[in-house]
């Protein structure tokens, strides 16, 4: 892969993860309800998720993805079933701050889930890889190294990005100190994840 195409490439999905979509509705509201220690898996989910799409679409499996279209509405649904359970349980969850820094027992098992859902039934991720990524590089063309040097390049845009929001999150989750602000903070990120659902539904 040239420095131009790489460079191409990074400018693209910076402005398309970037730009607030589903994915980082669900991870800000997950910050903002139970902080930032425990989002890895989360996180982690959605980078092996997009690693996924770009691989999916360097190999030229496009024609087998609308193939397999059900499966991914199916994916999808999934999705939108789990962001809905989520929001659900941010609304009602308690206000107290003790503890809350602390994991549910299988949580990381929960949140990687949840985040692979997210990415995989995510339209805004599927049209990026699947058909907008061959406008911007010649897929054809692509080598075993040019897909390694295409995974760091998405890596490194990625983790700078979305931790950069989970940091925003975080800052503002410190402000949040009484009971009723954690209130009006989880019901906010309630909102956030039922409207991460709701933009995944409605595509």
């Amino acid at each position: 892969m040239t420095l131009a195409s790489l460079a191409i490439f990074a400018g693209a999905l910076a402005i398309a993860a970037g730009s607030p979509g589903p994915s980082i509705a669900a991870l800000i509201a997950r910050v903002l309800s139970r902080g930032h220690r425990d989002v890895l898996p989360f996180l982690a989910a959605m980078w092996i998720g997009e690693m996924m799409w770009l691989s999916l679409a360097v190999l030229g499996l496009a024609a087998i993805a609308e193939t397999f279209h059900y499966l991914f509405v199916a994916i999808k649904w999934i999705g939108v079933a789990y962001l809905l359970f989520l929001a659900w349980k941010m609304w009602h969850a308690p206000t107290g701050t003790e503890g809350s820094a602390i994991p549910d027992a299988g949580s990381a098992r929960k949140l990687f889930f949840a985040g692979m859902t997210v990415t995989l039934g995510n339209p805004k991720i599927m049209m990026f890889y699947v058909a907008l990524l061959p406008t911007i590089i010649d897929i054809n063309s692509v080598t075993v190294a040019g897909w390694a040097e295409l995974v760091g390049v998405m890596l490194a845009v990625l983790v700078a990005i979305d931790l950069a929001w989970v940091l925003l999150a975080a800052k503002a989750r410190g402000f949040l100190r009484s009971s009723r602000a954690m209130r009006i903070a989880n019901r906010t990120s309630a909102g956030l994840m039922a409207g991460a659902a709701a933009a995944i539904a409605a595509k």
